[in-house]
């Protein structure tokens, strides 16, 4: 017992100092950002306050600007250019001079630039969120769900784990060589290229800048012509941090336009990761393989959420409104078709019902609202259409909620959150990605019959189990064809950003959080050298050493034997013939070759 009380000593001062050491806060520099143009307060211009009316006829490509505007009041909010491909070029060559630089920083410096964001959010949340909400209308909680608490999270993870998952990794050699260490290494790729979507427009761009930069490479970011404006602003914050640590300029760039800056990007870059629609992102394979780029797509998602009979069901209705409706369906991998069993069906429905009639939609910043505006335009006419179909095919309404006060030039940004019953998957809503608050509702009896019911989709994201029985919801879960699946919950996987995040099927490929995706950001390098230099080095074995022996065939059979034989016995003899080979070779047998 003497033995072990130092240890325990020693053991418990070495916890108590580290406890010590949390307790000093560290020293992050705090980083100033203009925001003076992204808030309305009240004091615009007659210039800057007028209605936006999108052209009708022509698009907005023929103007060279990327117009942009508050989708839930239609208030003007100015331009951006959209860049030529020759400007694109140039935004990457600068890009890559910095790179090259910032390959040698050390995690040191790239976790001070993370703490300097980490920082700057914690202490700004409204602002990034208020931002946020003018570009796509989606409400503050939202934004804060969706954009700061992911952000934020993926920030922590990387500054407690990054640094080990980018290390080299050390691996077996093998039988045949026990006298090689063999590991990988992860090198920075040069610079990557983003091109994102609307939908999250702050929790886009950081997701591969973080990932990125802290591999150390350097990132060009394609925004939406959709949430150009937030876009541009958060740059401003990135560019801020990197200041603050000494990084090259360039290093981060962000950049507006349409397809053709798009196109340009992709031609420029050592990586290409694609977030929009399936569409889109067979074009975007179709131009990397001109260069043969490594790409990374984030595609559709139609998720399946399925509800068994023996659940908490006002729990469950309240997370499933949740999944359908958070930020008017702008939800990356949200929920679009409902699976419940038909013993719960119309108790599940009528608590459905209740919850979606008592939530309230409207312009975000006005007033507290449930749900804001649809950022894109003519999308509620899309909405429209699925729902008539739906109801031409046998879909019954069953509910929808209610709006707000909504000015008259954005009466159609809105669309009510809606819940359908009655449908199948012969009707367009229950196949086609809605990106809408709408809630079909579909019967089933069994396990089986629901695990072929959500695997009957072109889409392959996500999916959400709910039973009162932990493994019966894992068992339906396993069985899905799809990326993510939640058991008991709903997206929660995206808050844990050890995990990978993506599809299968027309919801892409590739990988982003989580170990798998920041290594996606790297040139996996395999590398094997000797274990004891100098004293031990490999050395061609005579028997095969050109001019390669009479018996060299013999030689490699028994070492292949002695290497990987079933059992003992045969490897022992196998080899003994061998060392009988190397002790019988001399250079003159060696030499002697037939003509």
């Amino acid at each position: 017992m003497a033995f072990w009380w130092p240890i325990i000593v020693l053991a418990f001062a070495y916890a108590i100092c580290r406890f010590l050491l949390m307790l000093i806060p560290p020293n992050v520099p705090s980083i100033d950002v203009d925001a003076s143009d992204v808030l309305d307060d009240g004091n615009q211009t007659q210039e800057n306050s007028f209605i936006y009316i999108p052209p009708r006829g022509r698009t907005q490509q023929s103007d060279r600007k990327v117009q942009c505007y508050e989708p839930a009041t239609m208030k003007y909010l100015g331009f951006f250019p959209a860049l030529t491909p020759a400007e694109v070029e140039e935004r990457v060559a600068q890009a890559r001079k910095a790179q090259k630089i910032w390959a040698k920083s050390s995690f040191k410096q790239r976790r001070q630039f993370l703490r300097i964001l980490l920082k700057y959010i914690l202490e700004h949340q409204k602002l990034i969120c208020e931002v946020s909400s003018r570009d796509t209308g989606k409400t503050m909680v939202d934004a804060s769900l969706g954009e700061i608490m992911t952000t934020c999270e993926k920030i922590t993870w990387l500054l407690s784990e990054g640094e080990k998952w980018l290390k080299p990794e050390y691996r077996s050699s093998g039988r045949s060589m026990l006298h090689k260490i063999s590991k990988v290494e992860f090198h920075p790729l040069g610079v990557i290229g983003a091109i994102v979507s609307w939908n999250y427009p702050f929790h886009n761009i950081f997701n591969p800048m973080l990932a990125a930069v802290f591999s150390g490479n350097g990132v060009v970011i394609k925004v939406s012509e959709n949430a150009s404006f937030s876009g541009c602003f958060y740059f401003r914050i990135i560019q801020a941090a990197l200041a603050a640590v000494g990084a090259p300029e360039n290093l981060v760039d962000v950049i507006t336009g349409f397809a053709e800056t798009g196109e340009a990007l992709e031609s420029s870059v050592d990586k290409i990761i694609f977030v929009g629609s399936p569409g889109v992102g067979k074009m975007i394979m179709t131009k990397a393989a001109e260069t043969l780029i490594p790409v990374t797509l984030e595609l559709g998602g139609k998720d399946a959420f399925i509800v068994c009979e023996d659940v908490d069901i006002p729990q469950v209705a309240q997370v499933a409104v949740r999944a359908a409706l958070q930020s008017s369906g702008q939800n990356c991998a949200g929920a679009e078709r409902f699976y419940v069993h038909r013993d719960i069906y119309t108790s599940f429905i009528n608590q459905v019902t209740k919850i979606v009639k008592s939530v309230s939609a409207g312009p975000p910043l006005a007033a507290r609202y449930d749900m804001g505006a649809i950022c894109l335009q003519e999308h509620s006419d899309k909405l429209q259409h699925l729902v008539d179909d739906a109801v031409d095919k046998g879909a019954e309404i069953v509910a929808r909620g209610r709006f707000g006060h909504l000015g008259e030039g954005a009466v159609d940004q809105f669309f009510p959150p809606t819940v359908l019953i009655n449908v199948n998957h012969t009707m367009k809503l229950m196949q086609e990605e809605t990106f809408g608050p709408i809630m079909p509702m579909m019967k089933f009896s069994t396990d089986e019959e629901v695990v072929k019911l959500a695997n009957d989709s072109r889409y392959g994201l996500g999916c959400a189990v709910f039973s009162g029985s932990q493994r019966r919801a894992r068992e339906i879960a396993s069985q899905i064809h799809c990326g993510v699946a939640a058991i008991n919950d709903f997206a929660s996987n995206y808050m844990c950003q050890s995990l990978p995040f993506g599809g299968v099927k027309d919801s892409g490929f590739g990988r982003f959080a989580g170990v798998e995706g920041l290594r996606a950001c790297c040139l996996v390098k395999s590398v094997v050298e000797d274990r004891w230099w100098p004293y031990i080095k490999t050395k061609i074995p005579k028997p095969i050493q050109y001019p390669v022996a009479e018996n060299g065939f013999e030689f490699q059979e028994s070492l292949v034997e002695a290497l990987y034989g079933l059992n003992i016995w045969d490897r022992l003899r196998a080899l003994v013939n061998v060392l009988k080979i190397i002790s019988e070779q001399n250079p003159v047998a060696g030499g002697k070759r037939n003509d």
